[in-house]
């Protein structure tokens, strides 16, 4: 046999090697980040910031002087946020797989033991907490209290008990940016209050949009989401109901300016008007769509703009 034969198989060989270590690293990374809900933590990053500057802003501080302050309550927050999500991960893996859009989740495919993603959120709690005490002790109060509200309140008790899980779950989903601004000022200011109503508000039209494009799969894995025990014309009531609540919430933050002011109104009359389509077409799927497509956008877009406004 010639050099180059075995030298071209031992080629083709360690290509196959690479190639594989390169799948299997994608592939652990790729589990990791289902395990934590990397979109959820991200989107709760933009709101965790938002508090955290408007916090510097209003108290006069320096963004630079304060990085190291930044730097731990997004690491604290990130953290904790994946841990809770972990850890729902676990309790959720024997209903997991009965959803197209969590089937996949390692939990439910085998990939990772149980115990170890159990193991796995409990730690990653326990470092995004250190990392809060490096800031204040009310934000770390109010962390542990959004994990707790998070896997207690909701996802070991409300969720497959109550129609009222996604009101309840929405305590844990606005606490993110009361720990972005106590991180900075551990006497809570009524701006900081603002957001955690609005973050409160915003969420139940955002998921029951999401139930009614998945309200078979709930159906099947017994979640009591309104839409699958009240069916579609309640949920299209109570979801424009929430979106009204929303329109008085831009006077509770006066502060950020009149332009702020006019332009969260119109968002929010935007969303409004998206919501009262609902009841000229017929197709509710169709139109739940558009409701959580829009809220995405609502979400970063306010948020975005709170810090934008307040650089002019």
């Amino acid at each position: 046999m010639s050099n180059s034969k075995v030298f071209g198989d031992t080629a083709i060989e360690n290509g196959t090697a690479n190639l594989n270590s390169t799948i299997e690293k994608s592939s652990v990374w790729k589990d990791f980040t289902a395990l934590i809900k990397i979109g959820i933590v991200n989107s709760n990053l933009i709101t965790t910031f938002t508090g955290l500057w408007l916090a510097l802003h209003f108290t006069g501080q320096s963004f630079l002087y304060n990085l190291d302050i930044i730097i731990y309550t997004l690491l604290g927050s990130s953290l904790i946020i994946a841990g809770s999500c972990s850890i729902n991960n676990y309790i959720d893996r024997d209903i997991d797989h009965l959803m197209e859009r969590t089937k996949a989740r390692p939990t439910v495919t085998g990939k990772i033991v149980p115990g170890k993603v159990l193991l796995l959120g409990i730690l990653l709690i326990a470092l995004g907490t250190m990392f809060l005490m490096f800031t204040t002790m009310t934000a770390t109060v109010i962390g542990l209290l959004g994990v707790f509200s998070y896997v207690v309140l909701y996802s070991l008790w409300s969720k497959r008990q109550l129609v009222s899980n996604t009101i309840i779950g929405s305590i844990s989903g606005a606490v993110p940016p009361l720990i972005g601004w106590a991180a900075v000022d551990g006497n809570l200011d009524m701006i900081a209050w603002a957001l955690f109503i609005l973050m409160f508000i915003w969420q139940p039209p955002h998921f029951y949009a999401l139930a009614m494009r998945r309200v078979e799969e709930y159906r099947a894995a017994g979640i009591p989401m309104l839409p699958v025990v009240k069916g579609f014309k309640t949920t299209k009531r109570h979801i424009l109901i929430w979106v009204i609540a929303l329109l008085p919430t831009p006077l509770l933050l006066t502060s950020l300016g009149i332009p702020f002011l006019i332009f969260a109104t119109l968002l929010n009359i935007g969303w409004l008007v998206l919501g009262i389509y609902g009841y000229k077409i017929k197709d509710d799927i169709k139109w739940a769509k558009l409701m959580f497509v829009y809220s995405i956008q609502y979400l970063t877009i306010i948020f975005v703009a709170m810090v934008i406004v307040t650089l002019v």
